[in-house]
């Protein structure tokens, strides 16, 4: 048997004993944060499957993993062999894991799930579709507590402060903004669980959650007091020094249950249901009055001051410098060292050593260039730049049939060497002291096939459109998907993904509440407001042979005011070429061609003080317009 075989064995006889007769298993933490500290990694480590969204669903006999389209064939791979079935949401045969639930279950019948873990609008959906057929919904019972012995701990990283110049708007003024919402609403109290809620609003930051600066921690704020949840020892006293100036008090993390259940019955608590833990949820006394709405930081965070755009404006062209500095490498080492040979009188010999997984220079052996060697390289150009503090996601570099996985990530058990000809494509991103980035770039290597060009121009019309979108302030976000795919769709040829998300200020790469994609519910909160930053990425993915996406990020800016109203338009801040040698010209227009070269003149504007030597010469040369080619 498998170790997941084994471990979903196990899981079962737990699950008798607490006489349940279905588990779900999340992918979440008791702050529904993206990425995981290890202690709440269970899917991951009774699956075996390690993408960063999926649920997993265990009966007595069947096991199924409900995971979208960016991890299909990742899934696939990693199931096989195993007890645990793929089952692939958003395909008209596969039911959600709620529908499969109340379908196959039959009245007396109970499913458990940790209640710390899963969120309130999960259960309430949840509920909604099991009550109505008999079974019984248990979120006290957690099987997996049974079985995983050697469990991690919590983390135990420091909180530190994040200080001006790149803190722009002080901890008490950001209270103040919150309590105003609070007042307004009618609410004495407010709970925030979710991190980066947490960080944006006291100012700190850590390094609990892989990639995002953030640290695990509870609030609740009212009229003239704030307190924040942390584990013992991660704020030392000249910080609680601080935080106590600015009327915030620190208390143990395992105290915001009981705190929670203290509130007076006087009092109206406001809470998010989309960003808080049913468990959470029923730690309260249920006579309390409540007030349900989007946690005011979050719009607050989203929405970047003139001062922080200045200095997300500066990360990017540390950034796009440190990216530079890779691609000079890269192309030196991948596509020169092939040109190298090219030029022995032997043609037969540099055909064969231009498909060798290590070639030579001046005689001397060099090792294979994989896609891991990718994310050492970009790594650590970044971290050679001023400001950097670490990734802000796990580099997806896949090399062709591997770049078709829109989430792929090489391990050393399994990935590619950057050798013949194709498409390398490369999504990476940094957290700087002054903003969050997130770029993804498809180059070269060696020559791009007809169809490859093809698939890269469309996917660039797209991203191209949707750069010079112009649209009345207060539209919905994902109303703007359809401007970015119309070039795409025109080709016969869909994505799977959303073309945008929120990026946060030196938070989470993925941050809320906008989002750009159609299959995402428009509503007030999605409204696009001046100074938010979303990315723009869309995508063309032919499984098994490559994948496309190009990807800036983008800023809300005010474009106009007259009769109709405000109107913003996107202001690009990711600075780097984008490799014209993919390019099919025949199918740009005129003023598609004239975006690209402007594009191409701001990045080598702002981006050639900050470079020298062989990273100046590849950045000249990849930003000469394309009108002149």
């Amino acid at each position: 048997m498998s170790f997941t075989d084994t471990r979903i064995a196990q899981l079962r006889q737990a699950m008798r004993r607490l006489g349940l007769d279905a588990c779900i298993v999340p992918s979440a933490d008791p702050h529904l944060s993206e990425y995981l500290p290890a202690r709440w990694q269970g899917r991951q480590w009774l699956s075996g499957f390690t993408g960063s969204v999926a649920t997993l669903v265990v009966t007595a006999d069947f096991a199924g993993l409900w995971v979208d389209s960016r991890y299909w064939v990742q899934a696939e791979a990693q199931l096989a062999g195993t007890c645990v079935q793929l089952m692939k949401i958003a395909t008209a045969s596969t039911p959600s894991h709620i529908d499969w639930l109340a379908s196959n279950l039959t009245a007396g019948q109970c499913v458990g799930v940790d209640g710390h873990v899963l969120g309130l609008a999960s259960f309430r959906a949840l509920s909604a579709a099991l009550s109505p057929v008999g079974v019984h919904l248990d979120i006290q019972a957690d099987p997996l507590a049974e079985i995983w012995q050697d469990r991690p701990g919590l983390p135990d990283a420091p909180v530190y402060e994040h200080t001006a110049p790149q803190a722009c708007v002080t901890r008490a003024d950001k209270l103040a903004q919150v309590r105003s919402v609070m007042q307004a609403k009618g609410a004495d109290v407010h709970l925030l669980c979710t991190l980066d809620d947490i960080a944006w609003l006291f100012n700190l930051r850590g390094a609990d959650v892989s990639y995002n600066p953030v640290f695990l921690a509870h609030a609740l704020i009212g009229a003239d007091y704030a307190t924040l949840f942390v584990a013992d020892g991660k704020i030392d006293e000249s910080l609680r020094a601080v935080l106590a100036a600015d009327g915030v008090d620190v208390a143990p993390y395992d105290q915001a249950a009981e705190a929670l259940g203290s509130i007076a019955l006087d009092q109206t608590l406001l809470i998010d249901p989309a960003r808080v833990t049913c468990g959470v949820f029923h730690a309260m006394d249920p006579a309390v009055p409540r007030v349900e709405a989007i946690n005011p930081s979050t719009l607050f965070k989203s929405r970047k001051t003139e001062a922080e755009l200045a200095q997300v404006r500066q990360a990017m062209e540390q950034d796009g410098a440190a990216l530079c500095e890779f691609f000079a490498w890269f192309e030196q080492t991948v596509n020169g060292s092939r040109d190298a040979v090219r030029t022995d009188d032997n043609a037969d010999r540099a055909d064969d050593a231009s498909q060798s997984a290590a070639t030579t220079r001046g005689g001397t052996a060099l090792a294979p260039v994989t896609e891991l060697t990718i994310d050492e390289q970009i790594t650590a150009a970044r971290a050679r730049r001023p400001g950097y503090v670490c990734p802000s996601f796990g580099t997806i570099a896949g090399f062709n049939a591997n770049g078709a996985m829109p989430h792929y990530r090489a391990t050393p058990e399994s990935h590619a060497v950057i050798e013949g000809d194709g498409l390398l494509l490369i999504d990476s991103g940094g957290q700087y002291l002054g903003g969050t980035t997130d770029i993804t770039r498809v180059v070269a290597v060696g020559t791009p096939s007809a169809d490859q060009k093809v698939d890269f121009t469309l996917v660039l019309k797209g991203m191209i459109a949707l750069s010079r979108a112009a649209f009345p302030r207060g539209t919905p976000s994902p109303m703007l998907d359809a401007i970015a795919r119309a070039p795409i769709w025109q080709g016969g040829v869909e994505y799977g993904h959303g073309t945008g998300h929120g990026v946060g200020y030196f938070l989470n790469v993925h941050e809320g509440p906008q989002v750009i994609s159609y299959r995402a519910a428009p509503g007030p909160h999605t409204a696009m407001e001046p100074g938010m930053i979303t990315s723009n990425e869309p995508g063309l993915y032919r499984a098994g042979r490559w994948g496309v996406r190009i990807e800036n990020l983008v800023a809300n800016r005010s474009w106009l005011e007259g009769e109709f109203g405000e109107f913003l338009c996107f202001e690009t801040l990711t600075l780097c070429p984008i490799d014209t040698r993919c390019i099919e010209v025949s199918l740009l227009r005129d003023d598609e061609i004239a975006w690209l070269d402007d594009y191409h003149r701001t990045v080598r504007e702002r981006l050639a003080p900050l470079v020298e030597g062989a990273a100046l010469d590849w950045l000249q040369s990849s930003t000469q317009p394309l009108s002149a080619a």
